[in-house]
């Protein structure tokens, strides 16, 4: 199926594949971010040619460190996917072929699954809008505005204020309630094999 013409669980599974990448990898994090944003992809700079011969009194100049990079642990992904799993069998769906179901078998499961994932994320996040205007209101959006929370589209000229109106409200967590591991958890089992007697 061609990039462009993804089914709906196509892009369901697109999402929370991403969601998870976003979350363990902060590389794909700022890629993610670039792309949204609309930023053109950084080429590689060119190989500087080899300097002339120095004279040996020259003292070569010092290089600044590089910042520390960390990669993020992915603890807290998989907390959250066995959360989703446990509660509505996120996993289950995503994972099951469903080629061969009706479109009416589907949604009854879609609904499921949505039902449960909403009171998996409810439960353990607190989740509020980024703008408190509905949509379809008209906002001005003053010099300084924070471009993380605020993403203007459109017809982007000049600089602010931008008045336009607000065609999504955002998400902002304000509360994660995730449950506390013990040392000896495996964060990767994220739903256990079950063997019935």
């Amino acid at each position: 199926m061609p990039e462009s013409n993804l089914s709906f669980f196509g892009r369901l599974s697109l999402a929370v594949g991403t969601f998870f990448s976003v979350l363990g990898n902060r590389e794909f994090a700022a890629e993610v971010l670039r792309v949204r944003d609309g930023v053109p992809a950084v080429a590689p700079a060119p190989a500087a040619p080899a300097p002339a011969a120095a004279p040996a009194a020259a003292a070569a100049p010092v290089k600044a460190p590089a910042p520390e990079l960390r990669e993020a642990s992915p603890q807290a992904a998989l907390q959250l996917l066995g959360l989703l799993q446990r509660d509505a069998r996120f996993i289950d769906f995503v994972e099951e072929d469903i080629a061969g179901y009706a479109d009416a078998d589907i949604g009854a499961a879609a609904r499921l699954v949505h039902d449960g994932c909403r009171a998996a994320l409810r439960e353990h996040f607190t989740i509020v809008p980024v703008r408190d205007e509905a949509e379809g209101a008209r906002v001005t959006l003053p010099a300084g505005f924070d471009a993380t929370a605020v993403r203007v589209t459109g017809n982007v000229v000049g600089s602010a204020p931008f008045t336009g109106t607000v065609s999504h409200r955002g998400w902002r967590v304000a509360d994660v309630r995730l449950p506390k591991l013990t040392g000896s958890h495996d964060a990767s089992v994220i739903a256990p094999a079950e063997v019935e007697l």
